[in-house]
């Protein structure tokens, strides 16, 4: 604990001293990229080390690109975030002006996860970076491997009283949420995320926590289900379903049941005709991770519900070799726990309706979650779900999409997180929004200065009214 907080003083003393400039913002971002880019093949390395087998164009398209695409967004834009903004004044007012500046905080503080070691870690260190803080981040535990060569690349690419990557186990992990940070980013579980917001709480921390919950997949009975299952299994099996804004529930059509199961077989065997002996599918975590959606598949099947697993060559997957296939539940009820939690893997619940109201009512009786997926070409349903419902975000038509658009915030609501991040509302979610009013030469308010009298008194009733 004295070692971290020693870190953190010798940031804030480094950021006293001088906060980043534009030109210093620019070459930090600079300099990420081309560690991204020199580490590129240690980074797939790592990856598939730490989950024991992950596609190296899964690494590109799901860690790099995004990384990439964030740290390239910020450089194009970077200048206009940082100028002031003017703000309207009130004609009581004039001739004053007001502007809003964006001001760096000081030191950030980024807690990320195991599931996308890199792009969940590094993402935010943009946000904060072009934001003109210096930054401490600690990766997770549970991808090493990762850590290790992250702390390395940011060793070799930022002095320590810049940017610190710190190793440690969940010990540290606690300790590092306990520190005074100007801002504290949290990316992980609901249950973690309020022990990481009470230690928080004792220092006024700030924070932003990007949680995850039980994100659902509605399906309009009109949408072709051939399409449907074909995106619905990819956005799933990404990751091997290790992905907070995964589908975990769909609703669907009662009448499109038996087509949907067929489609999504068909869907799996073109993806990935084999699961054990196929470098394209992603392995589970851990044996312990493993052994949790076991779990929760059995606890569904002994409370009655039916369930189908989709092995195309019929392999053995086990704890072992940590392949576990696109398993579908249906007939499951709320008290089974696969409802009351995160799956994080590659189970999917379906759950069958027949009007949409029915539908959109099952997912508000639930805690909103961090993504909603709709299928539809109807403009009008489209509006009626999104204005009906609630998440963080929404892809329509495809899955998990959505996060990766700069343009866009990225965050929960409720439950499932608060407070976001991507591109500009990264910068905003690191700065400090300073407002400033310039009082004019003469001021229209110096005639309500006291003593108050007749003059004052008509004023008030005329901008008050009364």
């Amino acid at each position: 604990m004295d070692g971290l907080r020693a870190r953190l003083e010798a940031q804030r003393a480094a950021f006293r001293k001088r906060s980043p400039g534009l030109g210093e913002r620019m070459d930090a971002l600079r300099r990420l990229e081309q560690s991204l880019l020199k580490h590129k093949g240690d980074i797939i390395d790592a990856i598939s080390q730490d989950f024991g087998g992950r596609a190296a164009e899964e690494t590109l398209t799901l860690e790099l690109f995004p990384v990439l695409n964030e740290i390239r967004h910020a450089a194009r834009n970077l200048k206009r975030w940082m100028e002031p903004c003017r703000a309207p004044v009130g004609w009581q007012f004039w001739p004053g002006r007001a502007r809003v500046l964006y001001q760096p905080l000081g030191v950030a503080g980024i807690i990320s996860p195991w599931n996308y070691p890199v792009f969940l870690s590094l993402g935010p260190l943009v946000g904060a970076l072009a934001a003109g803080n210096h930054v401490m981040l600690k990766p997770s535990e549970f991808a090493p491997a990762t850590a290790q060569l992250m702390q390395s690349m940011v060793a070799e690419s930022y002095p320590a009283h810049y940017v610190s990557v710190e190793l440690g186990e969940a010990e540290t992990a606690a300790e590092f949420a306990s520190l005074p940070f100007d801002h504290l980013l949290f990316t992980g579980s609901t249950r973690v995320g309020k022990l990481v917001m009470k230690a928080a709480s004792e220092n006024l921390t700030p924070v932003t926590l990007e949680l995850g919950g039980k994100s659902p997949t509605l399906v309009h009975a009109s949408y072709p289900i051939h399409q449907a299952a074909t995106r619905i299994v990819m956005g799933k099996l990404y990751n091997a379903g290790q992905t907070c804004v995964a589908p975990d529930y769909l609703l669907l059509p009662h009448r499109k049941m038996g087509e949907f199961l067929h489609e999504a077989g068909r869907a799996v065997k073109a993806l990935y005709p084999k699961l054990v002996d196929n470098r394209d599918y992603t392995r589970i975590i851990s044996e312990r991770h493993y052994r949790r959606l076991t779990g929760l598949v059995e606890d569904a099947r002994q409370k009655g519900a039916t369930v189908l697993q989709i092995n195309p060559a019929k392999e053995d997957c086990n704890p072992a070799n940590r392949v576990f296939p696109l398993t579908l539940l249906w007939e499951v009820g709320d008290e089974m726990q696969v409802m009351q939690e995160e799956i994080f893997g590659p189970l999917l619940v379906i759950v069958q309706y027949r009007e949409l109201k029915e539908a959109i009512e099952f997912v508000n009786r639930r805690p909103h979650p961090l993504a909603l997926y709709y299928f539809d070409r109807s403009g009008r349903r489209i509006r009626r779900v999104l204005n009906e419902t609630m998440a963080g975000g929404v892809t329509v038509n495809d899955c998990i999409f959505h996060v990766g658009q700069s343009s866009l915030p990225f965050g929960g609501v409720g439950p499932s997180g608060m407070g976001r991040y991507h591109g500009f509302d990264g910068f905003e979610t690191f700065s400090q929004r300073k407002g400033v009013f310039v009082q004019g030469r003469w001021s229209p308010l110096s005639l309500l200065r006291p003593p108050y009298g007749k003059r004052a008194r008509w004023i008030l009733r005329f901008l008050v009214g009364g």
